[in-house]
């Protein structure tokens, strides 16, 4: 019999991506303090793919404690222009900030994600997407998060690509899933690997 799989995040869009492939599984948010995790981090020379894997395998193991025997899947995502990481926008102005420091330049969402079972990590992976933002005039970014309200505040760069952000961009470099934050393809080839879906 399969391994129970489990995705440890409460995110709708990375659920749905699974439950969109025909994947069978539970969703439990892992309890992680991420800001906490990547303290220690600054200042190491981890890259921001690194702070990404790092947080996507702690989410794994603090789920995979709790559950013997589950294949765990833990996801990240960072944004990064340049040296530079992006947090989830804490309010309109924080958003406003965002789209404002990323118009007109091309930034980078690196997706980790990691494969763990009895706390033991089995597998990752970080996919990388360049995205770059059209020149946006300030008022157009002001109506746009009128427009689109708190939505702005649940994703790293204040824009979501499958809802309105997409009018934000000139061009895209990478896959879907790797812009919503969970590299499908790859996990999907290790689920095989692992005999966890058929294949």
């Amino acid at each position: 019999m399969a391994a129970k799989i489990i995705l440890a995040s409460a995110s709708p869009f990375r659920k749905a991506l699974l439950a969109n492939a025909g994947i069978e599984f539970t969703a439990i948010p892992a309890d992680v303090d991420e800001r906490a995790l990547e303290a220690p981090l600054e200042g190491t020379g981890a890259t921001p793919e690194d702070v990404a894997s790092i947080l996507a395998e702690a989410k794994a193991i603090n789920v995979s404690e709790s559950h013997p025997g589950a294949l765990v899947i833990g996801c990240d995502q960072t944004l990064s222009l340049g040296d530079r990481v992006f947090h989830k926008p804490r309010d309109k102005e924080d958003a406003r900030r965002h789209l404002l420091d990323l118009s007109g330049k091309t930034h980078q969402l690196n997706s980790a994600v990691v494969l763990v079972r009895d706390g033991e990590t089995l597998w990752r992976d970080v996919s990388i997407a360049r995205l770059t933002m059209r020149k946006l005039d300030p008022a157009f970014i002001g109506r746009h998060l009128a427009k689109v309200g708190d939505k702005a505040l649940a994703s790293v760069g204040a824009y979501q690509i499958e809802g309105e952000g997409i009018q934000l961009f000139e061009k895209i470099d990478g896959d879907y899933f790797t812009i919503v934050g969970l590299p499908l393809l790859p996990l999907l080839a290790k689920l095989r690997d692992l005999g966890a879906i058929d294949g």
